[in-house]
């Protein structure tokens, strides 16, 4: 059995004796070796390991349990799932009942019975397993309503929302938002939520199609109706009866249409081209555009009536660089999909390209990053996808900011002390009114970032 099959545990410990007994009680494993908090946050990052061991002590100064804590509270935000036993000395009770306090698994003294910590370790990856299980099973009883949609973003969960509540109704929704943003993949949330989900889903593309047939394609057109027109027709509005109709670019149609379109829409009946019959349809309209239909009504290029009638409801749906956190999300997923695509499932994204991924601001949106990505897990040489295989190294040195959240808290608060000084004119007492924290604790933070007063 190769080691990329084998389950990953990382053995955090700076003795190299202990390393070697712990390795070689663990030869079931793929043991991933760390000896000191930064070398162990590194391997947490690249391999997300299920199970870690870890002995509070550790480096700089090995005779404190300090660097132990620190790792262990930034395990606990990076993965908080990850199961963490720790080791400890005969006289640390109220140290592992601390760790157990702040998240740890388990517990176990030092000296340790090899065979004993293997049992703890194997409860603990079965554990993993039955929680990753139940987060499964959960998930499949939840309406998935919005297909593939992956985000963290706010702003888009409370777009998810809003289709939840929008989608039973039969009101009019109109997408607006940047080419790539995901319009269709919503519009199909709207349709698999509302209650003509087992019907048809129709969608057509008004800027695709040329103006002298886009008439026919929505409508219709009887026999005879045009040279050429061998047998009746039926158009895309009349094929989506009693189902969903998705028009997209609306922003596209021609005026002469949007005429027409906003009788249907009134009257709920069309007429097919050539043909006098007029026939009722029921059908849900969802609408998408990415330009801004107000400019285009006051070009008069698009019939304020007609949005009236369209803008029963609107969602704006952000661009992705205005996505917290799901460009790093999405690139995770995509490559799983596109690696799975191409038979190479150990293929992952290295830590330099999620953030480069993260600090690009991606002007094609998803459907540039699922561009590149695609491009990247296909001409990738090894197993780790680097920034220069996904074309972003210029984004990444210009970002390459930490993600450690200590480090961006500390920041944040340093940044803080000095605005609230500053702004109080060295009044600390003023200061510490303006931050909401005691004068002491004020001093303390100062202290701490070596802030004079």
């Amino acid at each position: 059995m190769t080691t990329e099959k084998l389950r990953q545990l990382l053995v955090v410990e700076d003795d190299p004796a202990l390393q070697k007994q712990i390795r070689w009680s663990f030869d079931q494993y793929n043991v991933l070796l760390a000896g000191d908090r930064e070398s162990a946050l590194s391997q947490i990052r690249r391999h997300t390991p299920a199970v870690v061991t870890m002995d509070l002590g550790l480096p700089p100064d090995a005779d404190s349990v300090s660097e132990g804590f620190k790792l262990l509270e930034q395990i606990m935000a990076t993965a908080p799932d990850t199961k963490i036993i720790v080791l400890t000395g005969q006289n640390e009770q109220a140290n592992a009942l601390r760790a157990i306090a702040l998240g740890a698994y388990d517990f176990f003294v030092k000296p340790f019975d090899p065979e004993i910590l293997n049992l703890t370790v194997e409860r603990a990856f079965r554990f993993y397993d039955l929680q990753q299980e139940n987060r499964r099973l959960q998930a499949m009883q939840q309406p998935d309503v919005l297909g593939t949609l992956i985000t963290r973003d706010p702003e888009m969960l409370r777009i998810c929302r809003t289709i939840e509540k929008v989608a039973p109704t039969s009101a009019t929704v109109l997408l607006l938002g940047e080419s790539g943003t995901g319009k269709e993949l919503l519009a199909r949330g709207v349709h698999n939520a509302s209650p003509r989900r087992d019907t048809r889903f129709i969608a057509i593309n008004c800027a695709a199609i040329p103006e002298n047939l886009l008439e026919s394609e929505l409508f219709g057109y009887e026999k005879g109706a045009f040279s050429g027109a061998a047998k009746t027709t039926l158009g895309k509005i009349e094929m989506a009866n009693k189902g969903t109709l998705m028009l997209d670019e609306i922003g596209d149609l021609p005026l002469a249409l949007q005429s027409k379109l906003l009788r249907f829409l009134q009257e709920r009946v069309i007429e097919r081209v050539g043909g006098r019959q007029e026939i009722p349809i029921d059908v849900r309209v969802v609408c998408a555009t990415h330009q801004d239909l107000k400019t285009l009504i006051r070009e008069g290029r698009f019939r304020e009536d007609l949005y009236y009638r369209l803008a029963e409801i609107v969602i704006m749906i952000p661009p992705l660089r205005d996505r917290i956190g799901d460009a790093a999300l999405l690139a995770h997923a995509l490559v799983r999909r596109f690696a799975s695509e191409q038979n190479r499932s150990s293929l992952s994204l290295s830590e330099e390209a999620v953030h480069a991924i993260s600090a690009y601001p991606w002007p094609g949106n998803v459907r540039e990053l699922e561009n590149c990505l695609k491009r990247a897990t296909i001409m990738a040489e090894g197993n780790s996808l680097s920034v220069q295989d996904v074309g972003l190294d210029d984004a990444f040195e210009e970002n390459a900011m930490p993600l450690d959240l200590r480090t961006i808290r500390d920041t944040a608060e340093r940044k803080a002390i000095i605005a609230a000084v500053s702004r109080s004119n060295g009044n600390l007492a003023r200061a510490a009114d303006l931050l909401g924290i005691s004068r002491p604790t004020l001093y303390d933070l100062m202290h701490k970032f070596g802030l004079k007063t």
